[in-house]
């Protein structure tokens, strides 16, 4: 029978990657091709003097019956899936198509063990981010009550009248540090939201409070940075409707980021202006150029932390940002050239607010 049908199929027969086969009622194979080998490491009398059966993944067991019982009963099978034994002892994973007919079944399978195994690791390493994301929602939300007992207990102490001018600097100190942990909770639960599918919630008003808020903000990290020198222009001829909070976050986050990033003592500027077509906010700094490949992770969360691991904070600032921006309809970008880097979020004046 082998030779019959190599003599039918021929050259295809032999050297098709695919393992072709008739089988037989009784579940043995009266012909395979030279595939079976190069795929299981059986020969090709190894296979046909033992019922298929015998080589089945025993979890597959079950199905293959059904499968072997349908086609015994005039049914075609496409694209059924099972392991089959290896000679090494592992098993591969096999897709199978088998026609009957002249109460024989002519089957051709296809190895897809690599396609299993990578949707396997797909599928685990979502998992894996979808629980570490959840791990980091809980943590940011678990983490904001010790903290605010924390600041309250620090405002109670700094009342105290014998409060000494050491004491009253340690309290000051720490205060500072606390507001800087709750900008990493902010930023780990705004990290949450947008992982994990509520996205960030936006507050829309008018706009017609954005310049003062933009200039409050600018004087807050100033107050932390009294160095630095961080120059601001806030030109708003038309509101636009935006979350305030939200477009003050975006700002600070990106002179935070400028100032980390721009060279020593060198200026950062900060530019608000607005018309009837779109809100434009640039934030620019000189400092190294960033290169392509830089700037094409930038707005990717905890990236920086692997560029620069010495820096504080969590690598989510930027990534913050593009989402802030995203929410509001609008976009946020980066140039950086000689030098020179300038982030700019626009808000087009007719762009879709998610509330």
């Amino acid at each position: 029978m082998g030779n019959d049908t190599q003599e039918r199929y021929g050259l295809t027969w032999k050297v098709t990657p695919d393992m072709l086969g008739v089988l037989g009622a009784n579940a043995l194979f009266e012909a395979t091709n030279p595939a079976w080998f190069a795929t299981l490491g059986w020969t090709a009398q190894e296979i046909e003097s033992r019922p298929f059966f015998d080589f089945i993944h025993p979890e597959d067991i079950a199905r293959t019956q059904e499968a072997f019982a349908d086609i015994q009963r005039g049914k075609p099978i496409l694209q059924f899936v099972n392991r089959y034994r290896h000679k090494d002892g592992g098993f591969r994973w096999l897709s199978w198509n088998c026609v009957p007919e002249g109460g024989k079944f002519y089957c051709s399978a296809r190895d897809i063990t690599q396609n299993v195994e990578n949707k396997t690791a797909l599928a685990d390493s979502k998992e894996e981010a979808r629980l570490r994301e959840q791990f980091i929602a809980v943590l940011g939300h678990d983490l904001r009550n010790p903290l605010a007992s924390l600041l309250a207990g620090f405002r109670l102490l700094s009342k105290e009248p014998a409060l000494t001018e050491r004491g009253q600097d340690v309290i000051d100190a720490s205060q500072r540090t606390i507001d800087r942990m709750s900008g990493l909770i902010e930023d780990l639960m705004d990290f949450a939201r947008t992982r994990l599918g509520s996205g960030l919630s936006l507050e829309i008003s008018d706009g017609s409070d954005l310049a003062p808020a933009l200039e409050a903000t600018v004087e807050e990290i100033r107050a932390v940075h009294p160095r630095l020198n961080i120059a601001a222009r806030v030109d708003l001829s038309q509101d636009i409707a935006c979350d305030v909070g939200r477009i003050c976050q975006l700002c600070s986050n990106l002179v935070a980021n400028a100032v980390v990033h721009g060279e020593e003592g060198g200026m950062v500027e900060l530019d608000a202006q607005s018309d009837r077509e779109a809100l434009t906010i640039s934030v620019r700094n000189r400092g190294e150029t960033m290169t392509d490949a830089v700037i094409e992770n930038l707005f990717e969360p905890f990236v920086r932390e692997q560029a620069s691991p010495s820096q504080e904070g969590l690598g989510l600032g930027l990534f913050i940002c593009d989402q802030i921006a995203r929410a509001h309809g609008g976009r946020l970008d980066v140039q950086s050239v000689d030098g020179e880097t300038t982030f700019r979020f626009k808000l087009p004046a007719n762009a879709t607010l998610s509330e």
